[in-house]
């Protein structure tokens, strides 16, 4: 499940997962002062999401790369357990990933077949 290289949403959905960086490293602060969970804990578990977005966010341009973005979607979500903002914010990246996953797909569907 990957998109063609030419496909202009790769760089949509490369472009979320650095918005999911981000917004995961501002997820910690929100675990610490709203949440109580502990310093460490936040740092791990928001250090771990928004470097799981990066890398895949790095490999986006191999299949594994999708693999691991699908799994960086779920990881947002599941953010939610430790402070439940996260249960929204990853939910709404979950939705803009899976709608411009499909868009690309659609955009693939409708390029001709190419000669080699």
């Amino acid at each position: 499940m990957t998109l063609s290289s030419g496909n202009p949403m790769r760089t949509v959905l490369l472009t979320l997962l650095l918005f999911e960086v981000v917004v995961f490293g501002l997820a910690i602060p929100v675990m610490i002062f709203l949440s109580d969970v502990s310093g460490a804990t936040a740092g791990l578990l928001g250090g771990a999401a928004a470097v799981l977005a990066l890398v895949a966010a790095g490999l986006l341009r191999k299949p594994v790369g999708y693999l691991v973005a699908w799994m960086t979607q779920l990881v947002g979500v599941a953010l939610g357990f430790a402070t439940t903002s996260m249960f929204a914010i990853g939910g709404l990246f979950l939705l803009l990933w899976v709608i411009s996953f499909v868009l690309g797909k659609r955009l693939d569907a409708m390029r001709p077949p190419t000669t080699a």
